[in-house]
């Protein structure tokens, strides 16, 4: 699954956010998901996987990623909620 995307990870339900966007979701997915990514998601143990969103180019991830960031936290609730209600880690579904 080679595509870009923007995604959420979060240490549990409603707890700490980070929206990210990457090319390759199933690795970036794991690096959080292991702890090995240095910085706000691992400080915050964010962890799982709750939300992405697949794009045609990285262009457009990075366009939605910034819109996403500046929006409040209740409209990232909406969007995880949205696609997934019970904040189920979706790495396993990627592989």
């Amino acid at each position: 699954m080679r595509q870009p995307c923007v995604y959420i990870v979060a240490s549990h339900r409603n707890g700490t956010l980070y929206t990210g966007v990457t090319g390759d979701l199933p690795k970036r997915a794991f690096e959080h998901r292991e702890g090995l990514v240095d910085g706000f998601s691992k400080k915050y143990a964010c962890r799982l996987l709750v939300w992405y969103e697949l794009h045609e180019t990285m262009i457009e991830a990075i366009t939605r990623e910034k819109q996403i960031k500046a929006g409040s936290r209740a409209k990232k609730i909406a969007l995880i909620e949205g696609l997934n209600p019970v904040w189920a880690d979706l790495y396993d579904t990627l592989i």
